[in-house]
């Protein structure tokens, strides 16, 4: 088993900047890929970034591509999602996420790739 604990979130304006962490625990050595997703209210949870555990990998989807930056510390067993420039539509529950796959360099967008979920950090950018 895999705990996952995301925190760094809060409330910002256009325009500006937050840092999330995501803390693993657990069987750490069983992670191939981590990754973010967020939900907005009343749409789907949707990817944002993830990242392979080993080879530091990234993949992003296209609405936040430059203002987005996955990274990793795999001395911490800490995943970081540095987000820039946010705009309202960023709003969202933003969750963090592993999976033990390695079909996930291929799957990484989907939700069913991965394997554990932590509880969500609240984002909300005001304009």
């Amino acid at each position: 088993q895999v705990q996952l604990v995301e925190s760094g979130g809060g409330s910002v304006q256009a325009g500006g900047s937050l840092r999330f962490s995501c803390l693993a625990s657990g069987r750490t050595d069983s992670i191939y890929a981590m990754g973010w997703f967020r939900q907005a209210p009343g749409k789907e949870r949707e990817f944002v970034a993830g990242i392979s555990w080993n080879s530091g990998k990234t993949y992003y989807t296209d609405s936040v591509k430059g203002r987005f930056t996955i990274s990793k510390d795999n001395a911490k067993n800490t995943v970081y999602l540095q987000v820039n420039s946010l705009k309202p539509e960023d709003t969202a529950v933003y969750y963090c996420a592993a999976g033990r796959s390695s079909y996930l360099s291929i799957t990484y967008r989907s939700l069913g790739a991965y394997d554990y979920w932590g509880q969500g950090t609240q984002v909300t950018v005001s304009s």
